[in-house]
């Protein structure tokens, strides 16, 4: 049994579940069109790498922080089946089914907030999780981060540490992601997949060999999972995605 890892956000599902989470909230009246607007910025620095995660966490949870953390995860079925499952690839369920099929462990590892990503791992079914952990005192987020951030080096340095927790090795493992942010790890293990890449990504991944999927415009989660076809991948097949 090898490690079939994921990132969440544009690899699994067509969108950035944060950036989804701020327009629900603006939807349930927790925020507004200017809290929105700032995500948006602040989502453009992560894309050219310019992003301080501690800025983005503050701000983020600045919203929320009147809220329990007991009303944060009520919130979360009615956010995922709104917001996020129409939005994962279908493309993506095929990979996960395959995967478990094999005999693989499935981990989600996202530089995305803890309750979030659980919420979503939940509704795919992917039991293990490496987030952002949020900082809380008496039952509420604080805006802080605890601990290591799961992002970009970061992201190598929980994973090496959730290994030795639950013994499990890289050998074998496979990464799926979209973001060149997201090379560090994608180069520790033996079979990086940039998944609709982007373009940094994409030319590295080029360059280096690496396997390519280009999945389709998300389509709802309810269509069967058989439309993932060959058109949908550049450079290799769906069993050599799998390392069947």
């Amino acid at each position: 049994m090898a490690l079939a890892i994921f990132d969440l956000d544009e690899t699994l599902v067509a969108g950035d579940s944060c950036s989804l989470f701020c327009q629900f909230l603006l939807t349930e009246g927790l925020v507004d069109s200017a809290f929105v607007e700032r995500d948006q910025q602040m989502m453009a620095l992560y894309n050219a790498e310019a992003l301080v995660l501690d800025d983005y966490i503050r701000f983020f949870i600045e919203p929320l922080r009147h809220l329990s953390i007991a009303t944060i995860n009520e919130m979360m079925p009615c956010f995922v089946e709104q917001y996020i499952a129409p939005r994962i690839y279908s493309e993506a369920h095929q990979i996960l089914e395959n995967q478990a099929a094999l005999g693989n462990r499935l981990l989600i590892v996202s530089a995305t907030a803890e309750f979030i990503v659980n919420a979503v791992a939940r509704h795919l079914g992917v039991a293990d999780v490496l987030a952002i952990r949020l900082a809380s005192e008496q039952g509420f987020y604080t805006g802080q981060i605890d601990g290591v951030p799961t992002f970009r080096n970061g992201k190598v340095t929980r994973l090496h540490s959730w290994l030795v927790e639950h013994d499990e090795t890289l050998d074998g493992a496979q990464f799926y992601s979209d973001s060149i942010n997201d090379l560090p790890l994608l180069e520790v293990v033996a079979y990086p997949i940039a998944t609709n890449p982007d373009k940094q990504l994409l030319q590295i991944a080029t360059q280096r060999n690496w396997s390519v999927l280009n999945w389709s415009a998300f389509r709802p989660s309810d269509l069967c999972s058989d439309s993932f076809n060959d058109q949908s991948v550049q450079h290799s097949t769906i069993q050599e995605a799998t390392h069947v």
